[in-house]
């Protein structure tokens, strides 16, 4: 077995675990901080503080990765992710909510080592065949977010016979596998291609020590942005991402919570957030197959037709809607969610030079999650204040400028990556 293959399952493994841990307290915290506070607004709060989270280690992730590779990177994120768990589990123990608010930051890096996975799986990759490699790591997402939602039950009731608050019992689910996938990488994952060379032969060619091969190095965070800013396709590429996170996030946190105003039992909530976490990641090999047969912007575009359909699905008698069409507009979401992300993060790959790849993946993976965290944060009281239907609605408000982005790709020249002049030292953030 190569190591290519090897690192490919080990990153497999690793992201079935942590689509468990993530969604066992995804499908769980919004309404345990309602328990704990005794208002919905709270709700989006926690969700804000783990979107926030896996916002602020992104960039140290990337930087880390540079440093020590792939490996450490993902290994900590995981760690982190576990770190969280504990604290959500002595908040729900000590009835604190800034603690459990404290415990969902730490509990955003395991989602953060889990986006980062899908550029891991495309280090050396070849160009026409980088869609299908990221979108397999991207699909084993999909058994273990499933599951997760679905030991809500059963993880209440664990929580009940250790003499816990019932709701907290799922994290202990997210304590386990974020661990477990912390250690899984660590052990197992082998050295990836030198992170911002375009490959194997071309990492060779260079040679070991040579400067050359590190171009990702020479360039920080805001100097990789300004740098992208510039090309029509990389802009729409970090839109596309960043604004499909947030309309998923902004409508899929609030959704059981709105179930549960309306009576729904745990069981059912559970079934609804497993279809859109399985919309999120089964149909991922078909984008990526698209983006290696089609072109990624095309991809991105067709998210965002898909995402249309599911916002007005769950706009469209919001406040009555049974499980039956919540399902359906879930299930769509999270189709419009996988287009937007596999074809976004390819096109940013492909546009952007090597020598600003990777602190621009991180900045990418930083603006999704702190976009996504004012989503969430604006969710519980619109939530509050109008109902489910308004939720839509801020959602179909970010859609437009990234239709617009498109249109404006599309209409300009495609431009390849290429070489970029190191900065002055005076210049690096």
């Amino acid at each position: 077995m190569t190591n290519a293959k090897r690192n490919q399952l080990v990153l497999v493994a690793g992201q079935l675990l942590s689509g468990v841990g993530v969604a066992s307290g995804v499908a769980v915290g919004g309404m345990l901080a309602e328990e704990l506070t005794g208002t919905a607004a709270a709700s989006g709060f926690v969700q804000t503080a783990s979107t926030l989270g896996a916002g602020l280690v992104a960039v140290p992730l990337a930087r880390l990765a540079m440093r020590s590779g792939r490996r450490a990177a993902l290994g900590t994120g995981f760690a982190l992710g576990a770190v969280g768990a504990v604290l959500v589990l002595l908040a729900a123990t000590l009835g604190q909510f800034w603690m459990m608010a404290a415990g969902m930051l730490f509990f955003g890096s395991a989602t953060a080592a889990g986006l980062q996975a899908r550029y891991a799986a495309v280090d050396g990759v070849a160009a026409d065949k980088a869609g299908r490699a990221m979108s397999i790591v991207i699909w084993a997402t999909t058994v273990g977010s499933v599951a997760g939602p679905n030991l809500s039950e059963p993880g209440r009731r664990l929580g009940e016979i250790l003499g816990m608050v019932p709701l907290a019992g799922p994290f202990l689910f997210s304590l386990a596998a974020f661990a477990t996938a912390s250690l899984v990488i660590t052990v197992f994952f082998l050295g990836a291609p030198r992170i911002g060379s375009e490959g194997p032969a071309d990492d060779a060619k260079r040679g070991k020590d040579d400067d050359a091969a590190r171009p990702s190095r020479r360039h920080g965070t805001w100097a990789a942005l300004r740098i992208a800013a510039r090309n029509p396709h990389s802009l729409f590429a970090l839109a596309g991402v960043t604004g499909g996170h947030m309309i998923m996030v902004g409508v899929m946190v609030m959704t059981p919570v709105h179930m549960n105003h309306q009576g729904h039992s745990l069981q059912i909530i559970g079934i609804v957030i497993s279809l859109h976490i399985l919309g999120m990641y089964a149909a991922s090999p078909i984008f990526g197959f698209l983006v290696d047969k089609i072109g990624a912007a095309p991809v991105v575009l067709l998210g965002c037709g898909i995402f249309l359909v599911a916002i007005l699905l769950g706009a469209l008698g919001s406040d009555t809607a049974g499980p039956v069409q919540l399902s359906a507009a879930l299930g769509i979401l999270g189709l419009g969610w996988s287009a937007c992300l596999i074809g976004g993060s390819s096109l940013l790959s492909q546009s952007a030079p090597a020598a600003i790849r990777v602190p621009l993946q991180g900045a990418n993976d930083m603006m999704m999650n702190f976009g996504a965290a004012a989503m969430a944060a604006l969710a519980g009281p619109i939530l509050a204040a109008g109902g489910f239907f308004w939720v839509n609605m801020m959602a179909l408000a970010v859609l437009f400028p990234v239709v617009l982005l498109g249109v404006r790709a599309g209409s300009a020249r495609f431009r390849t990556a290429t070489p970029v002049p190191a900065p002055d030292r005076s210049a690096q953030r």
